[in-house]
Formats: structure tokens, C-alpha cells, sequence
């Protein structure tokens, strides 16, 4: 009767702890990270003799909960995570292009409307080079031109600054989730395999993991124990994760560290032992970051230089010919840089207009400032360059993202709570519990029938 209430106290215990991981899973149907649960069963058997032949046979004694298990597939989590890397990459180029596609300002009082207007000024000029009002028609372009030039200068400026935020934000993002990891690597390394506590711990390592891999760049490999071991995508030799050994005592593993240099661009270092190693393409939210920042800076000093060739050839031009009092021209412009050029003078007769020969003679050679490396066609061909890039980023990130999707998807139909289920199951485990409490009690009652003989 003994091992009979055995038996039954041990499908109870075992059938309890199922139907309580049925309810967590319930609980947390809806909780983010969460992974389902179930219980690992294992039947317990004992070694009797037999009275004929005195050999050794197992003889069934109950059963035993042996672990609560994830439902949980490495490879399909692998590729979720580089999914999320790849979105989160694009995802940055997208929105940060896009920011400096607007702040070039293609319009009427863009740099390049601004120039043809201005070029417009000086053909009209031409026509009355005396007319003061053209004069001053011709000033005005002008100095649309130069404000055209400082408003871009200050557009892709403050777009640096936000890259360079946002790509702040992402690294300390990136800090913060390694360190938390290490702490849960550190708890997993000291934890009872296939217990309860072992599996909350994994789900938190896995939040942290996919939290990193939108931000960077990642490959991750777990032991036996669920420690997490992660290692920089495009540098592999770069160990994030501190190296814990037997003891508790842990090696620590890489941070990050983000500079900006001139007009915006952005240097990632990983920095281990106090030592930093600059890496190129880091992947993620973060490498998006990074590239469009360089972007910008391209921009930016693209657009430097259009302003110094402008105010170099605007002023040569005026210099070329001369003014009402028939002395040479003196400079229009001045500045070092598209935030710096201004017009010097409001003054219409300070314009050179004239030649030796004729009035209007220096104008009519304005139109030479308009060839295939001028303003505005390298105007144009940087706004038509920015375009293409932006379409292709935007593209890039609607693939991305669909990917990411379906990846988390794949991964979530596995690892997700279905309410269904869990209902069947508890309908199952609770009819289960019932049986094995049905065991005690016939136990019970034929022991105490035994007892009444007496």
C-alpha cells in the first residue's frame, strides 16, 4: 500500500507543477520576451528481486518532474537577431537620409533655384545694365544665393547633431545591455539546470540579446548553462561579454566609445582593458547611424566647397570688370564656408557691369560661371545622388523590416503562448491530477479496509 500512495503522491506532485506552468504560461500570454514553459517528466523505477529467480527487475514507483523546459529554437532565434541588425540598419539610413534629403532643400529658396535665379538677374541686367533697379534686382539674387547656401549649412549641421545623439543614445543602449547581460550570465553560471529560476533568467537574457541585436551587430553562442558569449559581427575576435570562469570572479569584456570629428562624422571604438580599436561597420541601429552621419558629412563638405567656388568665381568675375566709375570691381562675397558666405555690399554701383568696350560687357560674361562644373549642375547632381540614395535606403528598409517580421514571427509561433493550448492542456493535466489523487484515495481506503479486519 506503501509504494501504491507512492505512486499517487507522485503523479500529484509532478501534475501540480505541470498545471502550474500551464498557469504561468496563461499569466503571461501577453507579456513581452516571455518564452512558454513546460514540465519534463521522468518515471521512477526501483530494483526488486524476484523470489524465483533472485534476479533484478526495475518495477515502476511513480513519476518525477525532471525540469521546466523552454520552448525555445537557438537557430531560429540566430536568425531573428541578425534580422533585427539588418532592420535596425536600415532603419537609421532611412530616417537619417531622408533628414538630410530635406534639409538640402531642393526648392525656390534652395541653393540652386537660388543660383539659377540669381544667373537670371544678371541676364535681365544685362539687357539695361543702368537700370538701378536691375542693380539692385541682381544684389538681391545674390545675397538669396549666399542666405540659400547658410540655411542648407545649418539644416545638415543640426542633422548631424541628431545623428550624433541618436548614435549616443544607441551606444549607451549597447553599454547598458551588455552589463545587464553579464549580470544574467553571471546568475545563469550558478544556477540548477532545468529549474524554474534558470528559465526566467533565460528569458531575460534573451530580451537583453534581442534589444542588443537591433543596436548592433552581434553573434551570440550559449553554453550548457545558458551563458550568453557574444561577439561583435564584423570583428569576431571582439568578446563583449565578460569571460566568466569556474569561480565567480569575471574578466571584463568590451564597452564602446563614440567620438565626432569634423562636420559630424562619427568614430565607433570598442574599447577592452582600456584599449581602443576603431570599428568600421558596426551593424545594426548603431552601423545605420554611423553611415549616414558620414553621409551627411559628405554633404556638408560638398556644399563647402560649392560656396568657396562660388565666392572664388562670383568674385574673379567682378574683378574682371568695372563699375560705373570705371575702376575694377571689388569683391561681392566673402566667407570660407557655405555657413559663412555674405554679401559684402548692398550698394547697386559697386556691380563691374562693363568692360573696356561695353557697358554690359562684363555681364554678358557671367554665363560662363554656368558650365558642367558649376553651381548649379553640382548642385544637381548632389540633390540627384542624395535622391537615388534615399529611394534605395527606403527600399532597403521596407525589405528589412518585412524580414525582421516574418523572422520574429517564425520564431514567436514557437515560443509564443497559444491560449488554446494551454486550455487543452490544462484540461488534460488537471484529469491527470484527478487520476493520481484517485490513487491515494483508493489507497487510503484499501488500507484502512485492512486495518477494520482486525
Amino acid at each position: 500500500m506503501s509504494d501504491l500512495l507512492g505512486i499517487g503522491a507522485s503523479g500529484v506532485a509532478a501534475y501540480s507543477n505541470m498545471l502550474s506552468a500551464i498557469g504561468n504560461n496563461v499569466t503571461n500570454a501577453s507579456t513581452p520576451g516571455y518564452t512558454r514553459r513546460s514540465v519534463t517528466f521522468a518515471q521512477n523505477t526501483s530494483a526488486n528481486a524476484t523470489s524465483l529467480y533472485f534476479t533484478s527487475r526495475p518495477e515502476f514507483s511513480g513519476v518525477s518532474t525532471v525540469a521546466v523546459t523552454r520552448s525555445w529554437n537557438d537557430y531560429q532565434a540566430a536568425v531573428a537577431r541578425t534580422a533585427a541588425g539588418e532592420a535596425g540598419r536600415a532603419d537609421a539610413r532611412a530616417t537619417w537620409l531622408g533628414n538630410a534629403e530635406s534639409a538640402l532643400n531642393d526648392t525656390a529658396t534652395g541653393v540652386g533655384q537660388s543660383a539659377t535665379a540669381f544667373f537670371s538677374a544678371g541676364n535681365a541686367l544685362a539687357a539695361d545694365a543702368g537700370n538701378t533697379g536691375n542693380r539692385q534686382a541682381f544684389l538681391n539674387a545674390l545675397n538669396q544665393t549666399a542666405s540659400a547656401f547658410n540655411t542648407t549649412a545649418n539644416a545638415l549641421a543640426q542633422t548631424s547633431a541628431g545623428i550624433a545623439t541618436a548614435a549616443q543614445t544607441s551606444v549607451q543602449t549597447v553599454n547598458s545591455d551588455l552589463d545587464a547581460l553579464d549580470k544574467v550570465n553571471a546568475s545563469l553560471n550558478h544556477q540548477v539546470a532545468g529549474s524554474s529560476a534558470q528559465a526566467d533568467l533565460m528569458d531575460q537574457r534573451d530580451r537583453i540579446l534581442d534589444d542588443l541585436s537591433s543596436q548592433i551587430g552581434i553573434n551570440v553562442k550559449l553554453d550548457d548553462s545558458g551563458v550568453a558569449t557574444v561577439t561583435l559581427a564584423n570583428a569576431s575576435s571582439i568578446q563583449l561579454t565578460a569571460s566568466i570562469g569556474n569561480s565567480s570572479s569575471q574578466l571584463p569584456g568590451t564597452r564602446f566609445m563614440l567620438e565626432q570629428g569634423d562636420n559630424g562624422a562619427l568614430q565607433l571604438s570598442a574599447v577592452t582593458a582600456g584599449k581602443p580599436q576603431a570599428i568600421a561597420a558596426p551593424g545594426g541601429e548603431l552601423g545605420g547611424l554611423v553611415e549616414s552621419a558620414q553621409t551627411v558629412t559628405d554633404r556638408r563638405n560638398s556644399l563647402n566647397k560649392m560656396a568657396t567656388d562660388f565666392v572664388k568665381s562670383v568674385n574673379d568675375w567682378q574683378a574682371a570688370g568695372l563699375n560705373p566709375a570705371g575702376t575694377a570691381g571689388v569683391p561681392l562675397l566673402s566667407g570660407t564656408d557655405a555657413a559663412s558666405i555674405t554679401l559684402t555690399t548692398n550698394d547697386p554701383s559697386a556691380i563691374a557691369a562693363a568692360s573696356s568696350t561695353a557697358s554690359n560687357g562684363n555681364l554678358l560674361n557671367l554665363s560662363s560661371l554656368r558650365g558642367a562644373s558649376g553651381l548649379e549642375k553640382t548642385w544637381a547632381g548632389m540633390i540627384t545622388d542624395q535622391g537615388q540614395m534615399v529611394s534605395a535606403a527606403q527600399s532597403e528598409n521596407t525589405a528589412t523590416a518585412a524580414a525582421s517580421n516574418s523572422a520574429f514571427a517564425a520564431r514567436d509561433s514557437l515560443t509564443g503562448v497559444d491560449l488554446n493550448t494551454e486550455a487543452g492542456e490544462m484540461i488534460r493535466y488537471q484529469q491527470a491530477y484527478s487520476g493520481a489523487a484517485k490513487v491515494i484515495q483508493v489507497a487510503k481506503d484499501t488500507m484502512q479496509s485492512i486495518f477494520d479486519l482486525f
